[in-house]
């Protein structure tokens, strides 16, 4: 009888005993994962905030989330000290970061284009098709992605293979001009911004650092550029690159 009972008390420490292991152990994982991913503190939008809102209305909508680092695009803010008399120069979308280049000077909302470049980039602009710039369904103020192709001499390994790849994510767009005449995917009715097809080609300016500012223009002039839209909400697979031999595989 006492040896049965002495086992049973056994049993019992060891599966507590088991259970604090178990825990502390996925606890330690938890750390570990969480700790891999760096996380970053950033102001994020609860719900849509419309263009040209105040300051005041911009820190009522926005909440301070943890994200991962290599999810965060460039000019995230992580407060908004020192912005005052700024409004958001573009819809800011429930879940998206809030970006510098987001918040401007009201006065310069009054022209097209007139998304302000965040402090320490430079403007870069290149001229594409329509077809290759989202059908032209792509604004100021929105974020983008870079895809070059490359007929030869881009991959190391096998220099003689075509390929490509999506050099740059989420770049801020600060300007977007049309030909003359053309249809704005801000203009007329959402069914003809998503159908009308766009005239002649669109030039469009990005926000980027001196680098990325001589990768991009050395892709455009040895290159092809298409462009995405990419949101700050989008999934970031890391760098991919496909080539012809690798396509089907």
């Amino acid at each position: 009888m006492k040896s049965r009972l002495l086992g049973g008390i056994v049993a019992v420490v060891l599966a507590l005993v088991g259970t604090l292991l178990l825990v502390s152990y996925v606890q330690a994982a938890e750390a570990r994962a969480q700790q891999g991913l760096q996380p970053v503190e950033v102001l994020v939008a609860r719900e849509l905030i419309p263009q040209g809102a105040d300051l005041e209305a911009v820190r009522s909508a926005t909440k301070v989330a943890s994200l991962p680092a290599a999810s965060v695009p460039q000019g995230a803010l992580k407060h908004l000290d020192g912005l005052d008399g700024k409004v958001t120069a573009a819809d800011i979308l429930p879940g998206e970061p809030l970006l510098e280049g987001r918040l401007a000077n009201p006065d310069s909302l009054s022209g097209p284009g007139a998304v302000p470049i965040p402090e320490g980039m430079q403007e870069i602009s290149v001229q594409l098709d329509g077809s290759r710039v989202v059908g032209g369904r792509i604004n100021p103020g929105e974020t983008a992605g870079i895809v070059a192709l490359f007929e030869s001499g881009a991959v190391k390994t096998t220099p003689e293979v075509a390929s490509a790849q999506q050099i740059f994510h989420k770049v801020l767009i600060t300007s977007v001009q049309r030909a003359a005449g053309s249809a704005s995917a801000t203009e007329g009715s959402a069914e003809q911004a998503n159908t009308q097809l766009p005239e002649g080609q669109l030039i469009v300016t990005f926000a980027l650092s001196e680098e990325d500012a001589v990768k991009l223009a050395f892709s455009a002039q040895f290159g092809s550029l298409w462009l995405t839209k990419e949101p700050s909400t989008a999934t970031d697979a890391g760098p991919i690159v496909v080539t012809k031999p690798g396509l089907y595989r």
